[in-house]
Parts: C-alpha cells; structure tokens; sequence
C-alpha cells in the first residue's frame, strides 16, 4: 500500500472510481467536477496493486469565522473500491490529510457524512445540518419580488449581496464573493439547474438554486478541530476569562497539549502553554467540537466521553461564546 498526493496532472486517474463509487452522479456533473473543482483541490490516494484503490479529495474554502478570514478544506469524494474495503485505507488517508492541514495551520475542517458513524471514531462531531432552500417559481416569492436566472458575470454583485447577508446573521459561513458564484452557477448549470437572483426594488434579496429533483432531507455537516491552538484563538469572550485545561486527539498528536485560556471581551482568546498540575479538567477533541460550535453546553459537556470538568472549569467555560450560528451549505 502506498498513499501520497497526487500531482494535478495525475488527478483524472481517480475519475473510475469517483464514477464507481458516486454512480449517481450526473456525467455532466462529473466532468464538471474534473474540470472545475479538481484546479484547486488536493487529492491523496491508495494505491495498490497498480491502481488507485482509494481516495480522499480536498476542497479549499476560505471560511469568514467570527469575521476573520480562515484556510479551510472540505472532504469530499472519500472513497474505496469494494474489493479493498476492511483494510484501514480510508482511516490513513484521513490521518495522512489531517497532518497535512495541521502544518499549514487551519484551524478546522469539515465534511457531509454519508453516515455519522463513519467519521465518529476520526473526531468528527456534527454540528449542523444544511438548509435546503430553492427556487420553485416566482408565484412562491413574496408579492414585490421578482426572479431571474443567474448568468456568468454576475457573480460580484450576488457575492457582495450576500456576504453583507450572511456577515450579520452567521459566525461561521464560506465567504462570498465573486469567485464563489461564478463557479457556483457553473455548478448548478452542470447538473441541468441554475441560479436564480431573488430581486426587490432592484436590489438582491436572495438567491436561490432551481434544480430537476429537490430532497426534504437536511444533510448534516461535521467538523473537526485540526490545530486546536488556531481554533481556540478564534474565540470570542462574553466577560473576563482564566482557565487551563488538557486537549487529547489520538490522530493529532501536537494537540495533546494542557492550555491556558486567558482573556476579556475586548482582547479575545489568549494562550499559554499550562503546566499539567494546574489543569482543571479534560476535553476530548470531539467534546472541544461540540462545545466550541455551541450544539453542546458547558453543564453538558461533562456527559461526553472522556471528559473530566471542575465546576469552576464550567463556569470559566460559559463565557467562550459558540461559533454559533453556522452556514455551511457547500455540496463539493
């Protein structure tokens, strides 16, 4: 077995097992996605016997988190040919990917499951579930709205539209700009739908994709904490803050670390590396997740797995303001 990452001129070789493995898939869709999205990505592979045998594939996000900008990737296209399952392929491709991103120091990284219970044990923890939102005809808009297609050049003003949307209601999204819509109408366009700009006196007011098929289940996000030090630093606090606590990762061992959170309102996270007899309690990365993005709570916290809290840890830990609400609603 081996497992490196594969040169841009090699990426069409995955393209077999992408179609094996996500049959259905448009073509169209298909070669949108090796055409378009395989420019920038980063794909690592197994590769056994002569061929590819697994896959693991990249995609770069810039995430807007408490207003900073963050290098981010979303996992996708995770994938074994069916005679070579059982034999730890996926989970070293996921340890391989994950040292990879935690050298170039991003914060967090985050997937759609097919099922939760595959990514549990690599300290995944879901933390959303997507909106399904789209076009079904002007006669379901409000009565001073109108709806047109979106079209190639259009991607700057529904990028500024909606960053200045999403800036005030969400503390983790992808930012918006031109970029992002351009090869988003590309997307829906490759899979027979489109775009469509949502319009109010003139001015953008949504946007919404028209699409052949529309599902009522709420795909779910997961995430996980790649360098633990980052993420903490991204934190906002709601009042004066001073505790020291132990982070333990099994697949990151430079997360293994106790930490002194420190920090007001006004300054934000600062902090130092703790002495382990001064630690208060334990956060697995999972628990670190859920309680980081708000879907679990400080009294609630000490129920996870693995996890040891002082009550006075608790009560240092109720003023870290959640990364909450997020707005992940990317498909690839």
């Amino acid at each position: 077995m081996q497992i490196r990452k594969i040169s841009d001129a090699e990426k069409g070789k995955t393209r077999k097992l992408y179609e094996e493995i996500f049959s259905e898939d448009s073509v169209s869709f298909v070669d949108y996605y090796y055409t378009e999205k395989t420019k920038d990505n980063t794909i690592y592979v197994v590769e056994e016997d002569g061929a590819v045998r697994a896959m693991l594939h990249l995609n770069p996000y810039t995430l807007m988190v408490n207003g900073k900008e963050e290098p981010s990737h979303y996992i996708v296209a995770v994938a074994t040919e069916k005679e070579y399952r059982k034999r730890g392929y996926m989970a070293a491709l996921i340890r391989t990917a994950l040292g990879d991103m935690y050298q170039a120091g991003e914060p967090f990284t985050f997937l759609m499951p097919a099922a939760e219970e595959i990514y549990l044990p690599h300290g995944f923890s879901t933390v959303y579930e997507q909106e399904q939102r789209c076009y079904e005809g002007e006669g379901n808009l409000p009565e001073e709205w109108s709806a047109k297609r979106a079209a190639p050049g259009d991607g700057a003003r529904i990028g500024a539209a909606a960053e200045k949307s999403l800036r005030g209601r969400a503390k983790v999204y992808a930012k918006r700009d031109e970029a992002y819509y351009e090869r988003l109408i590309r997307e829906y366009e490759s899979d027979g739908g489109c775009l469509m700009i949502c319009e109010k006196d003139g001015q953008i007011v949504d946007c919404l994709p028209a699409v052949p098929q529309t599902s009522k289940d709420r795909p779910k996000i997961m995430v996980r904490p790649v360098n633990v030090r980052r993420l903490l630093l991204l934190l906002e606090l709601n009042y004066l803050t001073a505790v020291c606590f132990r982070v333990t990762d099994p697949l990151i061992p430079e997360n293994n670390q106790v930490f002194m959170l420190t920090g007001t309102e006004f300054s934000g996270v600062m902090l130092m590396e703790g002495k382990p007899e001064n630690s208060e309690g334990t956060l697995t990365v999972e628990a670190l997740t859920k309680l980081v993005f708000g879907s679990v709570s400080p009294d609630e916290i000490e129920r996870e797995p693995g996890v040891t809290v002082t009550e006075r840890m608790k009560e240092e830990l109720r003023k870290i303001v959640p990364l909450s609400p997020i707005y992940l609603n990317e498909v690839v």
